[in-house]
């Protein structure tokens, strides 16, 4: 199995478990990493989930060379939520990388369609496409220049240079650097702080904040509205209030 999967409470695990390949994605492992997310996206016990590779060198290689030169690379592309099952998908809880190593290319890409980023101080991210005469079709063009200033983006696109933990922090790429080995305990920490939390504000608020990127100021206060009227009147924000005033913590329903 390529793919491996941990619950811990309301934190679910994923693990590319291919680390004789580098957690290189071929079709079987897209293939699962799509279904996967699917099903914990649908999960109401699941409020966060956790994606890592295997092994301490590598998160993620990108696409799997071997399944290329198989003549499977449309195929990885084109599974439910493009490659690696996630970069072309919206899901409604927070995706936390826990990047345990390199993450180039399609690995960076994959860091990038996550919502926050542990790395561990070993890890490196970068995106060499142009380096073999391609480029960054995984969303790496798309995403890296929404969070980078344009001259920082263009230059790690077109130089194809990768930079390591603490340059990935400073830019505003990386959540927390932490040291090598513990980047996995690092995200669930993260993970477990969220969960800590209303899960219909939660879910509200990502939607909201990621929307505001692409549609707006002006076009995200009618969301912001909708949202906050229905979070709002939800059994979670009475149990709030009741909770604050009780000083007691809150008994999350989802509802």
């Amino acid at each position: 199995m390529d793919l491996l999967q941990h619950r811990r409470g309301r934190v679910a695990t994923l693990v590319i478990d291919r680390a004789a390949r580098a957690n290189a994605i071929d079709l079987a492992t897209a293939q699962a990493l799509s279904h996967a997310f699917d099903a914990l996206d649908a999960d109401d016990d699941v409020w966060a989930i956790v994606l890592t590779g295997a092994g301490e060198r590598v998160f993620c290689a990108g696409m799997d060379l071997r399944a290329v030169e198989a003549g499977q690379a449309a195929a990885i592309n084109g599974v439910p939520g493009g490659f690696a099952g996630l970069v072309r998908r919206e899901l409604s809880k927070p995706v936390i990388a826990a990047v345990n190593g390199a993450a180039l290319g399609g690995g960076f890409e994959i860091a990038l369609a996550c919502d926050l980023v542990v790395a561990a101080r070993n890890a490196r991210f970068g995106l060499p496409e142009v380096t073999r005469g391609l480029i960054a079709a995984s969303g790496g063009l798309v995403r890296l220049p929404h969070r980078l200033p344009p001259a920082l983006a263009l230059e790690l696109i077109l130089c194809g240079d990768p930079i390591d933990a603490e340059r990935a922090a400073a830019l505003g790429l990386v959540n927390r650097v932490v040291d090598e080995n513990h980047a996995l305990d690092a995200a669930l920490e993260l993970a477990d702080r969220i969960v800590a939390n209303g899960p219909l504000a939660v879910r509200a608020s990502k939607r909201l904040a990621l929307r505001s990127l692409v549609a707006g100021e002006p076009a995200a206060w009618g969301l912001n509205d909708e949202l906050a009227a229905a979070v709002g009147a939800s059994a979670d924000a009475a149990e709030g209030a009741a909770a604050a005033a009780e000083r007691r913590p809150p008994r999350w329903t989802g509802s």
